[in-house]
């Protein structure tokens, strides 16, 4: 039976999900008037779509860190506070302001992102991973509102700077709504947090260690950085690969807030379609395919096919990135080690991650066109499929005897 804490947990991480993604999908759409009204170059464009991410993935490891010393809800509310002054600064008349702003929203989205899911596995751990397909929808949510509304709150407000800032609002809603409200840590749940199944305490730094000699944690982690390569590819990159195609701007944004609107129901059900089996793997490959046959669509194939791949695309990239935040739960025994594995996976994944708009950004410096650049993606979600393979097996982490091992899970049907 739900209690109030556990709905108002469910309702505090919506509304925080919803600030995770607008800070870099917002950017995409108005990329080619920043190039035209700020003389961006291609590889500077693709260095802006970069920042996020790259500092997403530096900072995410030190979410842990942060949750030790001060604990995970106030280092959650520094994070929604940090986010708000990054979004504020990337709007202002300051040198280098735009790309500082970037990496600041970057650096707070890296250490909440990385935070909740151990906050969920604490408070719902008999749900969490469904709890974590709801927690991608309102990413994904974000995502959306942040491509679609990008060009009509320029047109609204007057420039692209007031545009980009008025996303601070909202990230000032969610300090305030979750200072106020945030769960606290139950004597319980602190005490398992710290020693589960009365295990020898292990310390947070040879934890770490032990997770890094594990080939699951390497399977995770690469899964996590080539999918999300794909994602933020698509949040930098999009709108703008298909006004090359002959979009218009705003035709351009709301193509891509299409996509990632359908991101929701796949973010929301893909965690259920994963327990329908012994383990992920089929939901894992099937959502990769989706994604790949919708960048043939939307990239590659004729313009009529455009709403039927930003579908698919939209229903494989939120499978994919639901899936890899389940994942961190499900592999894992106990919300210390959840929190330990998501910030290894989501820092070495989003560092990786940081290279694939960077990367889109020089080949179109170089001369390349969107067909040569849609079937390197394809390519590498080729590639992807393979550690899905790898991660999607039923094991788990898990540390109750003193040392970390890897065990069969409990089956998930």
């Amino acid at each position: 039976m739900a209690t109030r804490r556990s709905i108002t947990f469910i309702l505090l991480m919506v509304v925080v999900g919803l600030n995770l993604r607008p800070a870099m999908s917002s950017v995409a759409p108005l990329l080619t008037r920043l190039q035209e009204s700020a003389g961006l170059s291609a590889a500077a464009a693709g260095l802006l779509t970069t920042l996020p991410v790259l500092f997403l993935g530096l900072s995410a490891p030190l979410a842990p860190v942060l949750a030790k010393r001060i604990g995970s809800e106030r280092a959650l509310s520094a994070a929604l506070t940090l986010l708000a002054a990054g979004l504020i600064l990337r709007g202002l008349p300051l040198p280098g302001a735009l790309f500082i702003g970037s990496a600041m929203a970057g650096c707070a989205i890296g250490v909440g992102g990385t935070l909740l899911p151990a906050l969920v596995k604490r408070e719902l751990p008999n749900s969490a991973d469904l709890l974590t397909g709801l927690y991608t929808m309102a990413l994904c949510l974000g995502g959306a509102l942040g491509a679609g509304l990008s060009v009509p709150l320029t047109q609204l407000l007057g420039s692209w700077q007031a545009s980009l800032m008025s996303w601070s609002l909202l990230a000032l809603f969610a300090l305030l709504l979750w200072h106020f409200q945030m769960p606290r840590p139950t004597r319980v749940s602190a005490q398992l947090t710290a020693n589960p199944r009365g295990s020898q305490p292990t310390p947070p730094q040879s934890g770490i260690l032990l997770l890094l000699k594990q080939p699951l944690t390497w399977h995770i982690m690469l899964y996590m950085g080539i999918q999300s390569s794909m994602a933020y590819i698509v949040f930098g990159w999009l709108p703008t690969l298909l006004v090359d195609r002959g979009y218009n701007e705003a035709d351009a944004g709301w193509t891509m807030a299409i996509s990632i609107m359908c991101q929701l129901v796949s973010a929301l059900g893909a965690p259920w379609l994963a327990r329908m089996g012994r383990d992920q793997r089929p939901a894992l490959l099937l959502v990769l395919l989706s994604t790949a046959i919708g960048l043939w669509m939307l990239l590659i194939a004729p313009l009529i096919w455009k709403w039927p791949g930003a579908a698919l695309l939209g229903i494989g990239q939120g499978g994919s990135f639901s899936l890899a935040l389940s994942l961190l739960v499900l592999r894992t025994a106990n919300s210390r080690l959840a929190g330990q594995l998501s910030g290894l996976v989501q820092g070495g994944g989003y560092t990786l991650a940081a290279l694939g708009p960077f990367g889109v950004g020089v080949m179109l410096q170089a001369g390349a066109n969107t067909a040569h650049i849609a079937w390197l993606l394809i390519a590498l979600i080729t590639v992807c499929g393979g550690f899905a393979l790898l991660a999607g097996r039923n094991q788990r982490l898990d540390d109750h005897s003193g040392e970390l091992l890897v065990q069969r899970a409990t089956p998930t049907v």
